[in-house]
């Protein structure tokens, strides 16, 4: 393997190009039990922390690269005492340990909203719901595989699959394939440290405008690399989704309500004129967000469907046998799951949360847990689809999962709300619909990840469907029994001041504001006609959508990245720009994996310390000399992905 690096075509094939993986034609070692026992070690460990670190701040981060980092280095150390492994095992490991971040996710965005209603739901009960959504998550992504990874490939970049398959690459290879990876690393973490870590630097850079609009930008060298593997075309639609939020929509909400005397829905205590530019993002047009997502998702749905149909004709050829002599069954790195065995998997979990009492809540009847079953296979095929589309844009980190589980809960929500069942037992089923739902959209998005890069190296599709089933199966537990640890050891418990849950406070208001009637339908309108007249000028109405939902700090990280890579690859001999091109892409997916794995360990630090703050200078400057060092290290994070893709130019 010596010297092997990825080609052109890994990212952009020309037109007519077929790309081949890494290790097509070989036979190498992929579903071992070290991989497996490794992933699952790192699965646990990143989940228990992300878990934390969700609840503490309404986020989770994305373990993909830092786990394909910790298991190149495990497998070294391997080495050392005469363990032997291949890029495939590497592989195999990082999708095992991965799903735990998605579960976790799931559970934290969804199922702190039954204890701040008084509930005291059993572990068991809880586990089998994340374990239920996980399984749908994976399973439903089987027969979108060659559509959306393989089909796709250089439409959907999937960042974070790249980055994964740039790191393991280069951790087999080393020399200049292996520097320009990790010295993104080294650099990604340098500044993640600066930031989050000792607190030196504010996390962004903002500037207050009239009538609470602002301009800004997060100090995230992740989101800058994820930018330069996008290309400006795309981060500039997505920027400027979160700059009609920022300069067009806050504004006009202010001065709109500026006005009233008394707060306006969703916001209970507050004024508008006396919100500040997060609180106005927070209480309306996160609402505005997820109308225009989830109008999004269903044109983006309907534009898939002949692709997909013929994804399930493939699936179904299987069942008949009418392939099982064809390629499909002789080429290992086309090999997904048996199509059948799927669906009957499928239908044994939803089977399994009609019949089994208990597990979708106190609504105790076959009828109810039929209904909310068929709310749970509707919302998660179609959620599931949209979750891997986005992800392949704007990577897992940057999935609007909420967005697409206040989309869950509303439509469940109305279904209740007709049949009556409006008490807490019917809040709390619904809230297990949109808890198994957004587990699957969340672990879709990792999937199609980790399928990305085993696309890209050569793994075997279906060995690595049964690796995130083992990951699902082996985390869901661990997630489960943290959040249940916490709310019951820390000071006010979920939804407290030390563990505020503010994902899992808007799915609680969502559903309460539907079956008590006075949910605020006039901010979701104003998403969905945002969604339909993006789709009307042939803007990327997914990406556009995204933009909105998200804080504009984010998407303008991104747009800076994607803007740099514009401007070194322009007014350059077409040979000097693709080269500037592959070295920025590898340096960016080192910042990817350098933010990501320190992120992880500072969450890691969180929970060992029992909660305490990770420990900062502590020093109090004027907030114009916060905002010049913000300024000044987004400038630095540029300035070194510049000079490095540059470095040995004449």
């Amino acid at each position: 393997m010596s010297g092997r690096t990825l080609p052109p075509s890994a990212y952009e094939p020309k037109p007519g190009e077929e790309f081949v993986p890494l290790t097509a034609g070989e036979t190498l070692t992929e579903f071992t039990l070290k991989a497996v026992a490794t992933g699952i070690v790192l699965g646990v460990v990143f989940g228990a922390a992300n878990t934390y670190l969700g609840l503490k701040a309404g986020l989770t981060i994305s373990t993909s690269i830092p786990v394909a980092v910790l298991t190149v280095v495990a497998f070294r150390v391997m080495g050392a005492f005469g363990l032997k492994h291949s890029i495939l095992e590497t592989n195999m490991s990082q999708t095992v340990g991965s799903a735990s971040s998605s579960v976790a996710s799931g559970v934290l965005f969804t199922i702190p909203a039954l204890f701040m209603w008084g509930m005291d739901p059993a572990w068991l009960q809880l586990t089998l719901l994340a374990m239920s959504g996980g399984l749908i998550g994976v399973l439903a992504m089987v027969p979108l595989r060659r559509y959306l990874i393989q089909r796709e490939h250089g439409t959907l970049p999937y960042p974070e699959g790249m980055a994964c398959a740039e790191v393991l690459v280069a951790a087999e290879e080393g020399g200049e394939q292996a520097s320009g990876v990790f010295w993104g690393i080294g650099v990604g973490m340098l500044f993640k440290l600066v930031t989050d870590g000792l607190k030196l630097v504010p996390g962004k850079f903002a500037i207050g405008l009239p009538f609470r609009a602002s301009l800004s930008a997060s100090v995230s060298p992740p989101l800058i690399g994820v930018g330069y593997i996008l290309g400006i075309r795309i981060a500039t639609v997505m920027v400027a989704g979160g700059a009609l939020s920022a300069l067009v929509i806050i504004p006009a909400i202010y001065l709109w309500g500026s006005g009233l005397t008394e707060p306006l829905f969703p916001e209970t205590e507050k004024l508008i004129r006396d919100m500040n530019s997060a609180e106005l993002w927070n209480r309306y047009v996160r609402y505005i967000g997820a109308g225009a997502v989830a109008t999004g998702g269903i044109i983006t749905l309907i534009k898939s469907i002949p692709t997909m149909i013929e994804s399930f004709k493939l699936g179904i050829s299987q069942i008949s046998g009418r392939g099982s002599n064809g390629e499909l069954e002789t080429v290992r790195t086309d090999r997904d799951l048996n199509f059948g065995l799927v669906l009957g998997f499928v239908a044994a979990v939803l089977l399994v949360l009609t019949l089994v009492p208990g597990i979708l809540g106190e609504l105790d009847s076959i009828p109810v847990r039929a209904i909310a079953s068929l709310c749970i296979a509707v919302f998660a095929f179609f959620f599931v689809t949209v979750s891997s589309r986005i992800v392949g844009l704007v990577g897992v980190t940057s999935n609007p999962t909420s967005g697409m589980t206040i989309a869950t809960l509303l439509g469940t929500s109305l279904i209740f709300m007709l049949l009556g069942w409006t008490d807490t037992a019917g809040k709390a089923t619904a809230l297990m619909v949109g808890t198994v739902v957004c587990i699957a959209a969340s672990i879709a998005g990792d999937t199609s990840q980790d399928l990305k890069t085993g696309f890209i190296l050569g793994a075997t599709p279906y060995k690595q469907q049964i690796g995130e089933l083992i990951g699902v199966v082996t985390s869901a537990g661990v997630v489960v029994l943290v959040v249940m640890l916490l709310h019951g050891t820390v000071e006010g418990g979920l939804g407290g001041a030390e563990l505020p849950a503010p994902q899992s406070v808007l799915m609680k208001l969502v559903i309460d504001g539907v079956l008590d009637q006075n949910l605020p339908w006039s901010l979701i309108l104003i998403g969905i006609g945002i969604g339909l007249a993006a789709s009307l000028f042939k803007i990327p109405v997914l990406a556009f959508a995204v933009g909105v939902y998200l804080p504009l700090y984010t998407m303008a990280a991104v747009f800076l990245g994607g803007l740099l890579r514009w401007t070194l690859t322009r007014n350059v001999p077409v040979e000097e720009a693709e080269r500037r091109r592959e070295r920025g892409i590898l340096f960016g997916s080192g910042l990817v994996g350098g933010g990501g794995l320190t992120g992880v360990l500072l969450a890691l630090w969180v929970a060992v310390s029992g909660g305490k703050p990770i420990p900062g200078v502590g020093i109090e400057l004027p907030h114009v000399v916060d905002e010049a060092l913000a300024l000044l290290t987004i400038g630095a994070i540029l300035w070194t992905m510049a000079w490095f893709i540059r470095r040995g130019e004449a």
